[in-house]
């Protein structure tokens, strides 16, 4: 027997049908270039699985190879790892290295990000369970909507009572049909979940609030009559009818053994925590405490959840940080040996921009096209107006601070703005455009000013 993992989300492919080849092809249709970075993140989930089916003696033995993620901002490092989380149906949480500090300092604990990852694995539990419940729950919302329709009946003969279900049936398929939908009816539904008293000392302390949240459930609050539409109601009674259905310690067991193992923490920016010698200054006390906070959760250790207690041994940890000023041999030498996987990502290029622009699923140039048909106008791209955007995006990055294609979302926003202020008009204004053609005249004309002006450039892109 082996323990069982969740299906793709992003995919729909089974754990075992997620080979290196086929994850790779998948953060294709998102993410362009940077291949090395792929292969490894696919093989370091792939091993995910191979562990669990090889035999119970050495699979605990067998630990993740956790990476490293080398390159400048805007290149993939997080896009990556939260489309495998994604593809995988992982529990994902990501954190800037720079948040934590040693013990006894003020600032963040190293353990919360596990409870974040025990969080984020109980939502997607809870999330499957409810889908499974999804019927049943929707019957059960029918039958208390129908029950203040037409309140059961009690003490009466069976001619009485065979109309009555007639009644309700018909009430039923009315329902269903959505004729009923502006009915006024009263329900009853929970008055929130406030605490009956003040409990000292939980202030903004992880734990502290982990603990209230669990308070919380022992008072569940009391219910309150609410006068509503049965379209309201409807909305409304759903999430009583699949809590009622949904084992809550079910769901906070399955979400630890989904944490250890199959969790992923991304920890960024973690080149800031490296204690530099360059320059001659010594290394960072400060920033060696924070590393070696973090050396016994990447090693291996038992963090205290509001859902139990999680060991972190089998999390698979992926740091990322440009390492402009420090490198990845600064880091304590224990902290570097739990990371054996390090990928240099390759800075953009002028060709990579413009297939970030036409090709991936979630382009922006389909996110604006789609925003824009909201308005009734159709936005088309020409070739020559990728082209050029991705000049004048490759051109700014150079010229300015290279934030890789985060520069593409700023002149995008820039090119478009007076379109997307504009519409829909008002008042006695031109009509709309009905399509505008985004070709390279239209975005010269829109951005060369900008782009010339040194000081504009750097104001606005």
């Amino acid at each position: 027997m082996t323990d069982a993992l969740p299906s793709g989300r992003e995919s729909g492919l089974r754990p075992e049908e997620l080979t290196p080849r086929r994850v790779v092809a998948e953060l294709d249709r998102f993410i362009i270039g940077q291949d090395k970075a792929k292969r490894a993140v696919a093989v370091a989930l792939r091993n995910r699985w191979r562990r669990l089916v090889v035999d119970d003696a050495l699979r605990h033995e067998i630990t993740p190879n956790n990476i490293i993620l080398i390159g400048a901002t805007g290149i993939g490092k997080t896009e990556i790892a939260r489309r495998l989380a994604r593809l995988a149906a992982a529990p994902f949480v990501k954190v800037e290295a720079t948040r934590f500090t040693e013990r006894g300092y003020v600032g963040g604990d190293v353990e919360s990000m596990i409870r974040s990852l025990v969080d984020d694995a109980y939502d997607l539990v809870r999330e499957e369970l409810s889908q499974e419940v999804e019927e049943a729950a929707a019957r059960g919302v029918e039958d208390r909507i129908l029950d203040q329709l037409l309140p059961p009946l009690s003490g009466v003969g069976d001619e009485t009572r065979e109309r009555w279900e007639r009644s309700r049936e018909s009430l039923r398929e009315q329902l269903r049909r959505g004729d009923l939908e502006d009915r006024q009816i009263s329900i009853q539904v929970r008055d929130g979940g406030k605490l009956p008293f003040n409990v000292v000392g939980m202030g903004n302390d992880p734990l502290g609030q982990d603990i209230g949240e669990a308070l919380k459930g022992m008072f569940p609050g009391k219910k309150k009559e609410r006068t509503a539409t049965v379209g309201e109601a409807r909305k409304l009674l759903r999430d009583e009818e699949i809590d009622k259905r949904i084992d809550e310690e079910k769901v906070g067991r399955e979400a630890i053994e989904r944490t250890e193992r199959a969790g992923i923490v991304f920890l960024d920016e973690i080149d800031k925590i490296a204690a530099s010698k360059e320059g001659g200054r010594g290394p960072d006390v400060s920033r060696e405490g924070v590393q070696r906070e973090l050396l016994p959760i990447v090693e291996g250790s038992t963090v205290q959840t509001k859902h139990g207690s999680v060991r972190t041994d089998h999390v698979l940890f992926i740091a990322a940080g440009a390492f402009h000023v420090s490198k990845p041999s600064d880091l304590i030498p224990e902290l570097q040996g739990r990371f054996p996987i390090r990928v240099e990502l390759e800075s953009l290029s002028q060709a990579d921009l413009e297939r970030i622009l036409r090709e991936p699923e979630n382009s922006l140039p389909k996110q604006y096209a789609a925003l824009l048909e909201t308005e009734g106008c159709t936005l088309d791209f020409t070739e020559d107006g990728f082209a050029e955007i991705a000049r004048v995006a490759h051109d700014v990055n150079q010229r300015q601070e290279n934030i890789g294609a985060r520069r593409l979302h700023t002149i995008m926003s820039t090119l478009l703005e007076t379109m997307l202020f504009e519409l829909p008009p008002e008042g006695d204004g031109p009509p709309p455009p009905t399509r505008v053609v985004v070709d390279r005249n239209f975005v010269a004309q829109r951005l060369n000013e900008v782009v010339e002006d040194e000081d504009l450039s750097r104001y606005i892109l």
